[in-house]
């Protein structure tokens, strides 16, 4: 299967849909190839309109299997989860939001009123 995300005008996606990969031209053609078959299919045939780009399961290509609410990032040619929280920070490598201190090792939780890691606790108190 090929999956194509509908991005709005913010850059927000709004629905991810999934195309078969004999309409797509695969194996044959891969990605980049497969994309414009894959939109040109969305928008004349199923008629959901444009703004559509093809996004990746397996991460192989745009950082992160698109998600409804991430936002594509033109720039970076990436999917990108929504923020967690406002102390996160950005890791560009990868496109995902990490805390800005390294999580320890165990059970722990982001404070993101302290900016901190809590231990989870078997404690009621």
């Amino acid at each position: 299967m090929g999956y194509f995300a509908h991005i709005n005008d913010l850059g927000i996606v709004e629905k991810v849909i999934s195309i078969n990969n004999l309409v797509l031209g695969e194996p044959a053609n891969t990605f980049p190839g497969t994309e414009p078959i894959g939109v040109d299919f969305i928008s004349n045939t199923l008629k959901f309109g444009e703004s559509w780009k093809q996004t990746s399961y397996n991460k192989s290509f745009r950082k992160n299997y698109a998600g409804i609410g991430y936002t594509y990032d033109p720039t970076r040619d990436a999917f990108i989860a929504p923020k967690q929280y406002p102390s996160w920070i950005l890791h560009e490598e990868s496109c995902t939001w990490k805390a800005p201190i390294e999580k320890p090792e165990g059970s722990w939780y982001w404070d993101e009123e302290t900016i901190s890691w809590k231990e989870i606790t078997n404690d009621p108190n």
